[in-house]
């Protein structure tokens, strides 16, 4: 069996062990408790051998030991234990680990996170269609000049307007598989030759991506984003491997309409923040700038 990967946790100093907080009922220091009683019991429920460790005969505790649900998961003994005691409070990513530990199904994961004060997963524990609402489908049918596209929080191509196909190539013409607005621009040579400096859009893309993925549920679409950067374009691993997050700024770029045969011409990018027309999309618009 492979243990799930190491996370990083913080080390506990044993003589500043943070005391119990009685706090009363609906209080985070009351979820904690509820928190540390729920994996307790499910610790207890696990036989060593789902989880590839001898069940010798001398075994006093019913489950597993605390010391291997930690060793398992990645964190500390001492920090496990005040976890089930309700004493600290955790990351996320932790958490993960110890849910992956435990075997908890998707729901009992949700019930983890929420305790917690996070974001539970889709019920299906990836990443659920997010279908676009229809008024920002018609707000930017609206737009005859502005070419636009609107983005799924991995950057996937959702949806666009008649404008965008008339500077880019058609996306319902790339299989929906690669239909990602960052994998076009660093592996297709039609999208390059539309947007010859593309390097310094993608760098900035992808910090927003980053920005993105840290701070939300680490489902499919962004393990599988991350891991066909790596495939499409190895010779980028310093971009892919930089830790560095940003918000994507209005930028003015130079671009080409080969296909129409259309003189360059300057757009401005800005990409709107998700929940403009509904939903958890964001929009990227270019605007024609004016000479």
């Amino acid at each position: 069996m492979t243990s799930p990967a190491p996370v990083p946790a913080p080390t506990p100093d044993r003589d500043t062990a943070p005391t119990p907080d009685r706090g009363p009922a609906g209080t985070p220091a009351l979820r904690r408790r509820e928190l540390g009683g729920f994996l307790r019991a499910h610790r207890e429920q696990l036989a060593p051998q789902e989880v590839g460790l001898p069940s010798g005969p001398r075994r006093r505790t019913p489950g597993l030991r605390r010391e291997e649900v930690a060793a398992l998961s990645g964190v500390g003994v001492a920090w496990y234990t005040w976890l089930e005691q309700g004493r600290v409070e955790t990351s996320r990513a932790v958490l993960e680990a110890v849910s992956r530990t435990l075997r908890l199904g998707t729901e009992e994961r949700g019930h983890v996170l929420r305790l917690a004060g996070y974001t539970a997963p889709p019920p299906d524990g990836e990443d659920a269609p997010d279908q676009v609402p229809g008024a920002l489908r018609r707000m930017i049918g609206a737009w005859p000049r502005s070419p636009a596209l609107v983005l799924d929080t991995v950057l996937g191509i959702a949806a666009w307007n008649t404008a965008w196909t008339e500077v880019w190539p058609d996306p319902g013409a790339v299989p929906a598989a690669d239909r990602n607005l960052l994998l076009l621009l660093i592996g297709d040579p039609a999208h390059q030759r539309v947007l010859p400096d593309w390097e310094p859009v993608v760098i900035d893309l992808h910090r927003h991506f980053r920005g993105t993925a840290d701070t939300g549920p680490a489902g499919r679409g962004v393990r599988e984003l991350g891991e066909r950067l790596r495939t499409v374009r190895p010779d980028l691993a310093h971009w892919w491997g930089c830790r560095t997050v940003g918000s994507f700024a209005p930028r003015t770029v130079r671009l080409t309409a080969p296909e129409t045969g259309a003189p360059p011409a300057s757009y401005e990018l800005t990409l709107l923040a998700p929940g403009v027309g509904g939903g958890t999309h964001s929009v990227l618009v270019q605007t024609p700038v004016e000479h």
